[in-house]
């Protein structure tokens, strides 16, 4: 689980946008990218070759969850 605190201050490496958690928290997703950073044993992997694509649908309710 990733600390509240450490979250708000994290931002996406590509776009520099917020991260939301997601996928029961196993990744930090960024809408303005559509990448999603996985998190290992807790610990955020902020690196965009370490990323996945988003879909559009995962797109859209990241969007409407917002």
């Amino acid at each position: 689980m990733i600390d509240r605190d450490l979250l708000s201050i994290l931002v996406c490496p590509v776009s520099k946008a917020p991260l939301t958690l997601y996928n029961d928290d196993q990744e930090l997703a960024c809408v303005a990218s559509a990448l999603a950073y996985p998190i290992r044993d807790g610990i955020p992997v902020l690196l965009a070759d370490e990323a996945r694509t988003l879909g559009a649908e995962e797109l859209e309710q990241l969007r409407s969850s917002s």
